[in-house]
């Protein structure tokens, strides 16, 4: 099942996909655009992936890492379908990075890889805008490339885990403006979901709620202000984001009273 959380009429609502429209679970049926989109669950920490495909790791001129190389990400940076993300206006090299979202069901320490997947809720799409003007060198992934407010839209659908037969094998792909520009498959992971959990777990504890992202692809490039970004996964939907401007994010609300 695809899950979702909405707001509706200044109340928040958990809902689901019905023929291709959301149903709340009182019975209410909404188009896509007539409700406001959270992020699908609440999240706890936020774990990223650096250069978890080779391909990227050569499109950047990295060696892959040996382990992986993990990061953290606060909730300041997460928002839902449909929403907007703010671009420095001092920055170069924006990339969009459309990314797998691991979801964790329940609290778990030293985790085997042959166990992950029973530890695991479910998953979702996720997009993790990078500010590369800031990225010293593949170990420093330092807070003003991954830790911008609004730079990491996830959604629009939880779905469940046993509901993907594969995860390791799920087609991935990004629309800038109408037009493909990054195509790649889940199966080119360096370190495998099992492998993630299993890494992560044997030093930290992971918590219900807790969401691994777990890398992107090749073929990441720049956007601008103005620009329509929608990253898919198979199986799980099209999460659209829109690009804006600093001026545009900080302008004060003129709505009455």
């Amino acid at each position: 099942m695809k899950r979702a959380r909405v707001a509706v009429g200044g109340a928040v609502h958990n809902a689901y996909e019905y023929n291709g429209k959301v149903k709340l679970v009182d019975g209410r049926i909404f188009a896509e655009d007539e409700v406001e989109w959270l992020p699908p669950v609440k999240p706890q920490t936020i774990f990223a992936l650096g250069l978890n495909y080779a391909d990227h790791a050569k499109e950047l001129s990295f060696d892959a890492p040996k382990e992986p190389l993990t990061f953290l990400k606060g909730p300041n940076t997460i928002i839902g379908h449909n929403a907007s993300t703010k671009r420095p206006e001092a920055v170069t090299f924006m990339h969009y990075e459309c990314e797998l979202a691991v979801i964790i069901g329940k609290t778990s320490k030293h985790v085997k890889k042959e166990d992950a997947y029973d530890v695991v809720k479910g998953y979702t799409v996720a997009n993790d805008y990078a500010i590369r003007d800031y990225l010293e060198n593949y170990y420093r992934p330092n807070l003003r490339v991954k830790n911008r407010d609004t730079c990491t839209p996830v959604g629009p659908w939880f779905v469940d885990r046993d509901d993907i037969d594969d995860p390791m094998n799920l087609s991935l792909r990004t629309i800038v403006n109408g037009q493909v520009t990054q195509e790649g498959t889940t199966k080119d992971m360096i370190f495998t979901i099992p492998d993630l959990i299993e890494y992560l777990s044997s030093f930290m504890t992971l918590n219900e709620n807790d969401i691994i992202l777990t890398g992107t692809p090749k073929g990441t490039t720049g956007v601008n202000v103005g620009d329509e970004v929608i990253t898919e996964i198979e199986g799980m939907g099209s999460l659209r984001n829109y690009i804006i401007s600093d001026q545009d994010f900080q302008k004060p609300f003129e709505g009455g009273a």
